[in-house]
């Protein structure tokens, strides 16, 4: 099987940040509609904790976008850096970005906490896997 060039890495984490941009529109889209149908100011969204739980669980996803996706941002850099991208680590990257898509979802359509944390577990451990290739790969060089 021919390998696939390490550039191919790139088209998942162009997906995720396609994602969070999509994730900061649907915000705004949201919010606006919160002040226009539900007769809040923006001042109530943003210093009275007064916003509608629909635009409230888009915010939450947009938030997490920053947190378990920066340790996948990361390593993407330190593949390119170490030249370590490997046929296993752009298909991990693929689930982690399946992942990320069905976690915004399942968390903006409904929030089923239980739902949620089973599809983060798809991400979660696509990452994690990815960390302990990379890792594996960097102690077998010491």
């Amino acid at each position: 099987m021919p390998e696939v060039s390490p550039e191919w890495i790139l088209l998942p984490v162009f997906g995720n940040l396609a994602l969070i941009f999509i994730l900061f529109m649907m915000v705004s889209v949201k919010r606006m509609q919160a002040t226009k149908a539900g007769g809040l100011s923006i001042d109530d969204l943003a210093h009275n904790g007064r916003e509608p739980e629909l635009s409230r669980r888009w915010a939450r996803n947009l938030d997490n976008q920053f947190q378990v996706p920066m340790l996948f941002y990361g390593l993407i850099a330190l593949l390119f850096a170490t030249n370590s991208v490997t046929d296993l680590q752009i298909l991990l990257a693929w689930v982690f970005l399946f992942g990320r898509i069905v976690h915004t979802f399942v968390q903006v359509a409904g929030d089923s906490v239980t739902l949620r944390g089973r599809v983060f577990t798809i991400n979660f451990v696509a990452l994690a896997a990815m960390w302990l290739v990379f890792g594996y790969s960097r102690l077998v060089l010491l």
